[in-house]
């Protein structure tokens, strides 16, 4: 059956978990990358440089771990649905918050406040979507919820491209207490998981820590995947608009509108190899998309104009994210039954901590090198590209591993590995 088919064979209940999930983390990362496109700004206000307001940026990834453990526990305790209800709440508040800043210090507070609530949105939400399709549909179902963080991002260049000029870098994150209002559609169109109301019947569970003693290897690797793709992903996303406005001197419009077309890139890559995952493997797929984007790196950053940026950074963000489009599913499946609402999420999160770094690295680097932010997005898109490549290749896979039977209890060993 087609991707398209199986999408049309979802049943409502379904559908709406789908959405709910989808449009969770597309408003989260809308809050997120609300950042990315006023570091300058917020630098000039404070008085300070970029390298410093980029701290906000390591505060809020290195922060997401923490959430990612809080919610995720609860969303194994108490459910996918309630949990996923307080997550995009708590992150909507802090985001609108942060527009009321009245210095670095407060900035910087309620950036890392929002990081605990951001952590726990991508893990909830995609156990609830994973536990609750059909297994043939996982694999674009899985591109559908993670092109939700360049959708997110593409909200935020249209927020900068149309209304910035107007509302300021504090407009822009009063907007972004907005996602609060999808609450409402989670609390009348979205039922639980069926995996874990199954689960809560039968009395089963472990602590978390009790499983995870029993998935160590698992659990390192996916650690060191994640940490490899995040700093693919933050490596090419979070400086790029940075490089474009300073390195570049375009205008906050170019730069809105190359954001733009980058970010549409990123969806139908999320969407591509998600559903090529279906059919021939989530470590391929991944292999497939990490190697190709090597290439890429220099027409997205050497090229010498916006047009033929553009089209680089469209590229380059297929590939990245079309990576990243299989992610949810493949910790899913790779997690145990138990803890699935905790494992895929903290595991994430744990490799966004240790890439938490990347903007500042990155930003400090082309400082070093007289504004050189080209040489700096180059080096580290090359490098992670090939790590992911290596790290996902020799790695384990579950590919359509039934949840809430004993293959999916089985321990690591049994695993399909290269």
């Amino acid at each position: 059956m087609s991707a398209l088919a199986n999408l049309r064979a979802l049943t409502p209940q379904q559908r709406n978990a789908v959405i709910a999930s989808y449009l969770g983390w597309t408003l989260d990362a809308f809050d997120f990358f609300i950042l990315v496109f006023v570091l300058k700004y917020i630098a000039e206000e404070f008085h300070t440089d970029v390298p410093t307001v980029s701290v906000a940026i390591f505060l809020t990834l290195a922060m997401r771990a923490l959430g990612a453990l809080i919610f995720g526990l609860a969303a194994d305790r108490y459910g996918r649905r309630i949990t996923l209800m307080v997550n995009v709440l708590a992150y909507s508040l802090f985001e609108f918050l942060t527009g009321f800043s009245t210095g670095l210090t407060m900035f910087l507070v309620l950036r890392a406040l929002y990081g605990i609530a951001m952590g726990g949105e991508w893990g909830v939400g995609a156990s609830l979507v994973m536990e609750t399709v059909p297994g043939d549909s996982r694999g674009i179902v899985s591109g559908i919820l993670q092109a939700g963080y360049p959708s997110g991002y593409l909200l935020a260049s249209l927020l900068f491209f149309l209304l910035f000029p107007v509302i300021g870098w504090r407009g822009m994150f009063f907007v972004g207490v907005l996602p609060a209002l999808l609450v409402v559609y989670i609390r009348s169109h979205v039922q639980e998981s069926p995996a874990f109301v199954k689960r809560q019947q039968q009395g089963r569970g472990r602590p978390f820590l009790t499983v995870l003693r029993g998935n160590i290897p698992l659990f390192i690797w996916a650690v060191l995947l994640m940490t490899a793709f995040n700093f693919f992903s933050h490596g090419t996303q979070d400086i790029y608009p940075t490089f474009l406005e300073s390195q570049r001197n375009y205008s906050s419009c170019t730069v809105g509108a190359i954001a733009i077309v980058y970010n549409i890139g990123a969806i139908v890559g999320g969407l591509f190899f998600g559903a090529l995952s279906q059919r021939i493997g989530r470590k391929r797929a991944i292999v497939i998309a990490a190697l190709v984007a090597v290439p890429v790196a220099p027409l997205w950053a050497y090229a010498p104009g916006p047009v033929l940026l553009a089209t680089g950074a469209f590229l380059m963000q297929f590939f990245v994210q079309g990576a990243w489009g299989i992610v949810p599913v493949h910790l899913n499946e790779l997690s145990p039954d138990e803890v699935r609402g905790t494992f895929p999420g903290f595991a994430y999160q744990l490799g966004n901590l240790l890439a938490s770094g990347n903007a500042t690295m990155q930003a400090g680097l082309a400082a070093r090198w007289n504004g050189d932010y080209a040489t700096a997005l180059v080096i580290v898109a090359v490098i992670v590209a090939v790590i992911v490549a290596a790290l996902s290749g020799f790695g384990y896979e579950k590919k359509d591993v039934r949840f809430g039977t004993e293959e999916a209890e089985a321990p690591d060993g049994a695993m399909h590995r290269a």
